[in-house]
């Protein structure tokens, strides 16, 4: 369990004791995320986070910040999600002052000097090159835009690179005074640690941190009629494929009955998808499944990366195992099967101490019910095989499918028919 201390500024510090570690993980968790921006400042959250490293007046260059925790054996990283971002360290646990306090300084006194902007601009125009240039990444990117059209949620993360270069230093600095405040941000730590002494070094540095509201986003809309198909052509010798419908969000009271149906369909090697794709039909090399979701909406998507002459058996490949779950009860002993993997693997991943800052501090800033491991396991335990098939047939039906493939395809009207539009 961990301990929460909300400061008078409403910035939330949490600490989770793990006296058998010699090493502590601490997150800084913002709740502000790519869909936040409007369509002219696409990217401008991702660019933010790659700034923060790049000097501070204590640190002025972006060597003296990650020696900072590499000279000690430490790491230091960063994300931008769609509805959150994450400055992070983990360390040896006599290091923890010196990880708490670069955070700090770089989350609350990054300096955006403008020749640094500049640089940072063709670095981030070189990660969406390499991006597009990835087949089996870029059609990600683009099912988002199908299931999402005209929304943040559908847009890139890092932006596009007109959006990239129209944002300037002044916009930056802008979002971060209005986005980055006390009450939606969560500071948490996790390891071999003593709560006193990160709450008296944290209420030192943040207490007077100013106050402001905690920022909005445009709420999901409902799906809407548009193109349900995106083929990009693409001489390559493995096409890509994505077959996506709106999922749910993880507030939803059938969230966790997703997470076994999502296992059951394609996550793993023992998945419906994996075993009747690659290993009965010998269809495609990777095949899988995946559902996000997100404080309001969420996604389910199927992949699968096949030769352009299979893409269509694989996508009516796809179809028949929806419309199973669809008419059929998952039979016990694979219910079973999904749970002891989610289970499992969440065991597994709790191993580390960011691990465990990451799993409360996620949640305590994206303003869910805070939830142990053990209560998670509880309620996956509780899913049925009739709830499964409940949300199947919720979600899995014609008038939700997209699909988004990118290779050498003579024509789309065959993948067209296959997914029944």
């Amino acid at each position: 369990m961990y301990r929460k201390i909300t400061l008078d500024n409403g910035l939330r510090i949490l600490t989770t004791p793990m006296p058998h570690t010699r090493s502590v993980g601490v997150g800084i968790f913002t709740g502000v995320g790519s869909r936040y921006e409007s369509k002219a400042t696409n990217g401008i959250s991702h660019f933010i986070e790659h700034m923060m490293f790049k000097g501070t007046p204590r640190r002025p260059s972006a060597q003296q910040i990650s020696e900072t925790i590499e000279g000690l054996g430490g790491i230091l990283n960063a994300g931008t999600g769609s509805e959150a971002t994450t400055y992070w360290a983990k360390v040896a646990h006599h290091h923890l002052p010196v990880a708490l306090d670069l955070l700090v300084d770089i989350f609350h006194h990054s300096t955006f000097e403008p020749q640094e902007v500049e640089k940072e601009r063709q670095v981030i125009l070189q990660e969406i090159s390499r991006l597009m240039d990835v087949p089996g990444s870029w059609v990600h990117v683009l099912i988002d835009r199908l299931i999402w059209p005209a929304h943040p949620v559908g847009r890139e993360i890092t932006g596009t690179k007109e959006s990239v270069m129209r944002i300037r230093r002044d916009d930056m600095l802008d979002y971060v005074a209005r986005t980055y405040t006390p009450r939606n941000t969560v500071i948490s730590v996790a390891g071999n640690l003593d709560h006193e002494k990160v709450l008296e070094q944290l209420s030192k540095e943040l207490a007077g941190w100013e106050a402001k509201p905690v920022p909005s986003f445009l709420p999901a809309t409902e799906p809407s009629p548009g193109p349900s198909l995106q083929i990009q052509f693409k001489e390559i010798e493995q096409a890509h494929l994505c077959v996506g419908m709106r999922g749910l969000s993880f507030n939803d009271p059938d969230y966790f009955k997703l997470r076994v149906l999502n296992v059951v369909l394609g996550e793993g090697m023992s998945s419906r998808l994996f075993l009747e794709i690659r290993e009965n039909r010998g269809l495609a090399y990777s095949v899988g499944s995946y559902a996000s979701s997100l404080s309001d909406t969420g996604a389910v998507v199927l992949y699968a990366g096949v030769p352009p002459q299979k893409a269509a058996d694989v996508v009516s490949a796809m179809m028949e195992q929806l419309e199973l779950l669809r008419k059929k009860q998952v039979p016990q002993a694979e219910m079973t099967k999904a749970k002891e993997f989610i289970k499992g693997r969440i065991l597994l991943s709790m191993e580390g101490t960011f691990a465990n800052a990451q799993w409360f501090g996620k949640q305590e800033v994206l303003n869910q019910d805070v939830l142990t491991v053990d209560q998670v396991i509880e309620r996956v335990d509780a899913v049925t095989a009739p709830d499964v098939q409940a949300v199947a047939q919720h979600l899995f039906t014609t008038e939700q499918l997209r699909l988004a493939a990118i290779g050498a395809f003579k024509a789309e009207e065959d993948l067209r028919a296959r997914l029944g539009l």
